[in-house]
């Protein structure tokens, strides 16, 4: 595993591990046309590059012998949706299924973090969908705490994620 910043040429890898870990983690049973409009027009690649050239955004890839199996983003000046946290999230961090329980996912987190301190950031916060116990248990395992609530929002549809904050000082 290598762990490096991503490029645009890794645009289309990142959409494709998008859509696939958010469908298969949100969408139990079945995909809608309502969910599957709302991820085949968020994870494109053109997107992807404009989050990859924008200087707000910090975000890590895990590369393997066949490719990108992980990455996570990390966002400054983003307001938080609680109190007590910093402008810097978690954005997004998203694992191939098929490669969890190999340590992918805590060496980008501590990478991330690790690029957070040496930005004197003193506390990250990131939001999970709150029935995504997994991440939920890895974030606690993590050091993270649950600090408050809020909905991600499709349309007119609000979902219940938890807040979650972690200090680096």
């Amino acid at each position: 595993m290598v762990l490096r910043p991503a490029t645009f040429s890794d645009a289309s890898s990142i959409a494709a591990i998008s859509i696939e870990v958010w469908i298969g983690t949100y969408l139990k049973k079945g995909v809608s046309a309502f969910f599957a409009d709302y991820a085949l027009s968020e994870f494109t690649v053109e997107k992807t590059k404009k989050l990859i050239s924008d200087p707000d955004q910090f975000m890590l890839v895990s590369e393997n012998a066949e490719g990108i199996d992980g990455f996570i983003r990390v966002s400054s000046n983003s307001p938080a949706p609680v109190d007590g946290c910093s402008d810097v999230e978690i954005s997004t961090f998203y694992v191939q299924p098929r490669h969890h329980g190999k340590g992918i996912g805590k060496c980008l987190l501590s990478a991330a973090l690790d690029h957070c301190r040496n930005a004197s950031v003193g506390s990250v916060w990131l939001t999970t969908n709150a029935k995504n116990d997994p991440a939920i248990a890895f974030y606690l395992a993590k050091g993270f705490e649950h600090v408050g609530e809020t909905h991600f929002r499709i349309d007119d549809q609000g979902y219940l994620n938890n807040v979650y904050r972690v200090s680096l000082r």
